[in-house]
């Protein structure tokens, strides 16, 4: 077994076929095709379903542990670097997309200066999506929403956000500060039950002793934002959802009850941080402390 074997099924898995799996490589077909079987004549299984074109059981566990192998590999070179004060190499960071609207530009404006040998790779997405990545190695870092239902995903808290109910100007809740139970029965446009902030949501409305009605229920904060100001229900969104902008037409209703989301960084529990995952982790601590927008209340006290 050795790394052009795994990197070989890592690509298969990535493109979908050996032949564009060779051209991502660079090589050709038969050298593919090649690898696979030496992989799966040293394991003594099956590898790739050549029917199908897809990885089998065996095949998925195998490509999960190479791309851990690939990063820790990527690490050694970027630590080594590190020990002659060379910060340099790639950090994949996930990110939730209502938090990177404000956070990412003030990280990629810090992170020349700070350490001009270190590329960042920015994924969007929800912690549902992202929060996995993590465990096969597809992330180093990623900023989620708080907890994370994952037991190979250690997580630290950065602050904690507002939530704020979102409605149109002419909406009988936009004036004043209703209390929670005044929502009793609103259909409102929610996120996915299971998810951090939905459970947070179900567990304020529980103790006030009231529910919201789901007028529609949406996988990602994001989503869920642009379709409130596309005019398609009120909802209850992170404060930073409101834009300057909207204020016109829609307006952010402080409700008594509401509880703060709760936002972290996530790594993989029983991996080591590269030194440049640690530079990037440290960027991001420093942007929560020195310019957090209205609505968020850092929970940590240093970078």
């Amino acid at each position: 077994m050795d790394l052009r074997q795994l990197n070989t099924l890592v690509a298969i898995a990535d493109t979908g076929s050996f032949s564009a799996a060779a051209d991502v490589l660079h090589t050709v077909q038969s050298n593919v095709s090649a690898h696979v079987r030496r992989l799966e004549k040293e394991l003594g299984v099956t590898l790739v379903d050549r029917a199908r074109g897809k990885l089998t059981e065996e095949g998925e566990a195998v490509v999960a542990r190479a791309r851990r192998v690939s990063a820790e590999i990527d690490g050694i070179v970027a630590d080594v670097a590190a020990v002659h004060h060379e910060v340099t190499g790639t950090v994949r960071l996930g990110m939730i997309g209502t938090t990177g609207r404000w956070l990412v530009p003030r990280l990629l404006e810090l992170l020349p200066s700070e350490y001009p040998g270190v590329r960042l790779v920015l994924v969007e997405g929800t912690t549902t999506t992202l929060a996995p990545q993590l465990t096969t190695g597809r992330l180093d870092l990623a900023v989620l929403n708080l907890p994370v239902a994952d037991a190979d995903v250690s997580t630290q808290p950065l602050f904690e956000e507002d939530l704020v109910l979102v409605v149109e100007r002419t909406h009988p809740l936009a004036s004043g500060r209703p209390k929670l139970k005044d929502l009793d029965g609103l259909d409102v446009l929610l996120p996915l039950p299971g998810t951090a902030f939905r459970d947070e949501l179900d567990a304020a409305c529980a103790q006030a002793g009231m529910t919201l009605t789901p007028k529609s229920e949406i996988d990602g904060v994001r989503l869920l934002t642009s379709l409130t100001f596309e005019g398609h229900g009120p909802a209850i969104l992170p404060a930073t959802a409101m834009r300057t902008f909207l204020q016109e037409t829609y307006a952010a209703v402080e409700v008594k009850g509401l509880p703060r989301r709760v936002i972290g960084v996530g790594q993989r529990r029983l991996g080591l941080p590269t030194a440049p995952a640690r530079a990037v982790h440290a960027l991001v601590r420093a942007v929560v402390l020195d310019h957090p927008p209205d609505g968020i209340h850092p929970t940590i006290t240093e970078r």
